[in-house]
């Protein structure tokens, strides 16, 4: 197996999203190891009780240390990777935490719930992640989409590395549009240009295509992004028409 990922969570149906689509294909292929753990197997609570009142008063429930450490420990013996735990006080996830992230053979995802965690279980966590400035109901909800986004740079998950490499975000800009058959729907046409089979062009093309679409959308991107001396060409080039 290439790479390993166990998530600790208290809803392990939650990810059988996992089982189908690409992630499911490289299951399959033996090319990633994505495993899900249930905390409440570890809570010493006869009544497999895993979170309590919090100290101080307050709404809500918080998860218990002493469930999330034992599991942490028991998994550690199979899986030495990073602890990764998704709450609020982490740094926001994008694609080159995904890539780097992907280059690591063994990964733990903690999934909070309730009102969060017992502060003394944080020791254990080696890094914290968000999905964003929004409230979802788990730790779940986020960190579904942050497995698919690095496991999809793993090689050998997709079919070839021009398949992520080209996708929006990969290289700091939103993709360049795409077009299938028939070549005209309802009286718009596929651009002239992709019909051409002149490589080049249609390199040039899709690349300005990608700046001019983020330069609109994701002004914040486009302002980031680090420009050659062809791009800066290219822009000029579509002004002046």
């Amino acid at each position: 197996m290439d790479v390993r990922i166990d998530i600790l969570t208290l809803f392990p149906e939650m990810f059988d999203v996992f089982d189908y689509s690409i992630i499911g294909r490289a299951r399959e292929k033996k090319i990633l190891d994505v495993n899900t753990v249930d905390i409440r197997e570890y809570t010493e609570d006869k009544h497999r009780k895993v979170d309590d009142y919090p100290y101080g008063g307050g709404a809500g429930m918080v998860m218990a240390a002493q469930p999330i450490v034992d599991c942490i420990r028991d998994i550690k013996k199979l899986n030495n990777g990073k602890v990764i735990f998704l709450g609020p006080r982490g740094k926001t996830f994008n694609q080159d935490m995904a890539k780097e992230l992907s280059k690591e053979k063994e990964l733990i995802f903690l999934c909070g719930h309730y009102e969060g965690i017992d502060e003394r279980a944080r020791k254990y966590i080696d890094m914290e992640i968000s999905l964003g400035d929004f409230v979802v109901t788990g730790g779940e909800s986020a960190c579904i989409p942050i497995i698919d986004a690095i496991c999809r740079m793993i090689p050998g998950v997709l079919k070839s590395d021009e398949s992520y490499m080209e996708e929006s975000f990969y290289n700091g800009l939103i993709e360049y549009p795409q077009y299938t058959r028939p070549e005209c729907f309802e009286g718009y046409d596929v651009p002239e240009v992709l019909l051409s089979g002149h490589h080049e062009n249609i390199r040039k093309w899709r690349r300005i295509q990608s700046l001019i679409i983020t330069r609109k959308n994701r002004p914040d991107l486009f302002r980031k992004a680090e420009l050659t001396e062809e791009d800066k060409k290219l822009l000029k080039k579509y002004r002046n028409r």
